[in-house]
């Protein structure tokens, strides 16, 4: 068998990756007239993960370029605010934006959404034009002129350009840095979904929130179902010795690890069950993102920890600038060996940021109480810890890189 792509030679554009990242490119570059294909492994797509927070610097775009805002509205919950907690007595630490100052502010809303609900929204707007499934990439060959994919299934495409989306465990990343550079972060975390009816204890339910203690936090924000989507972390004693990046815990064991924490903490990590307990893995930054006709995005790029909440927001800036990047390359003839290396060196120092930001958020979250805790609670309290903290993340553009600096 062989696939092809229905392009003229030179245009010929793969991605590997069905998740929010590929899909969101897919749609770009088909809105703007071109015809990729999308592969993934699975046989039916269904997000891994419970749910995604979308700030603005996402958001802005999926209603601006993709058309699914419509659907995203009504879909998602709109987030009212960012809470900061102490985890132990559950007094505000700091409170940042209202629903109402975050859309001034930023431009766009914050929405919570299943991830499955996300994704449907990109399939149904992608309309199965050029998507895949059931399609492994198991080789890559590169040619003089072009680059052939491999699948399990004996099947095989010929494209001139291929964009690793397959996520964290990406295989096209081992491809391009040449072996697995997964590094665990030094804390693990349970993942659940609970309804609205089984938390009568819980302040601000419409607010992104961080419940805050020494070795630990809880992260939870609503969903458009109504219910709210949990992340528990805990510092982890010495290296991960899994044999996966996820592995069934003992019964109970969240529970135990968050003694003496604020009842309504207890009652969210206890009202549904967590299953496996999550190795939270990270990728050291890279100094180029290809090789040879093979570019990398999202978290294939940059695959980072929790704690922004940033992972699917810069998959999402990733599409639009490298979608824009190669529309660009077609209008002024510079080819896309010229378009892949600007959307490196538009995005690679963005992406940087953001991952150092988020892994150093848990040393924050986490301090033991004493002289810094108090310092980190005086910022975050402060008048401009929007500006200081978290403004450069969700007002950015990500189109606006693009421009030239008189711009």
């Amino acid at each position: 068998m062989h696939t092809t792509i229905n392009q003229p030679r030179g245009r010929r554009i793969a991605i590997i990756g069905a998740g929010i990242s590929g899909l969101t490119l897919a749609i770009e570059l088909r809105r703007r007239g071109l015809e990729p294909l999308v592969f993934d492994r699975v046989a039916e797509l269904r997000e891994v993960g419970a749910a995604v927070a979308l700030s603005a610097n996402a958001t802005r775009y999926l209603i601006e370029r993709t058309g699914i805002g419509a659907g995203l509205a009504t879909a998602a919950a709109s987030v009212d605010g960012l809470v900061f907690r102490d985890g132990r007595d559950g007094r505000v630490i700091g409170r940042v934006s209202s629903r109402e100052e975050y859309q001034a502010t930023c431009g766009a809303p914050y929405y919570g959404i299943h991830r499955a609900d996300l994704q449907k929204l990109l399939v149904d707007r992608l309309g199965g034009e050029g998507l895949h499934l059931s399609k492994a990439c198991e080789r890559i060959e590169e040619t003089s002129d072009a680059v052939r994919l491999h699948f399990t299934d004996g099947d095989a495409v010929e494209a001139d350009l291929v964009i690793g989306a397959d996520g964290a465990r990406s295989t096209l990343r081992r491809h391009v840095v040449g072996y697995d550079d997964a590094q665990f972060s030094g804390c693990s975390g349970w993942r659940g979904i609970v309804s609205p009816e089984a938390l009568a204890d819980l302040p601000d339910p419409e607010a992104i929130q961080f419940w805050m203690g020494p070795g630990g936090h809880l992260l939870h924000y609503p969903i458009g179902s109504g219910e709210q989507n949990y992340l528990l972390v805990r510092r982890h004693d010495g290296p991960w010795e899994g044999p996966a990046w996820a592995t069934a815990d003992e019964e109970g064991a969240h529970l135990k690890a968050f003694e003496g924490w604020h009842p309504a903490v207890q009652q969210m990590i206890g009202a549904a069950p967590t299953g496996d307990r999550w190795a939270l893995f990270q990728r050291p930054p890279l100094h180029q993102w290809s090789r040879g006709r093979v570019t990398l995005m999202g978290d294939a790029a940059h695959a980072l920890v929790p704690h922004h909440g940033q992972g699917a927001n810069q998959s999402i800036e990733d599409a639009i600038v490298l979608a824009d990047c190669l529309i660009q390359s077609l209008e002024d003839g510079s080819g896309w060996d010229a378009a892949r290396q600007r959307y490196q060196d538009v995005r690679i120092e963005r992406t940087r940021k953001v991952q150092i930001a988020s892994a150093t958020t848990a040393d924050v979250l986490h301090l033991p109480d004493g002289e810094r805790a108090d310092a980190r609670n005086a910022r975050l309290a402060a008048p401009d810890a929007w500006e200081r903290h978290l403004g450069w993340i969700h007002e950015f553009q990500a189109a606006r890189s693009l421009q030239p600096a008189s711009a």
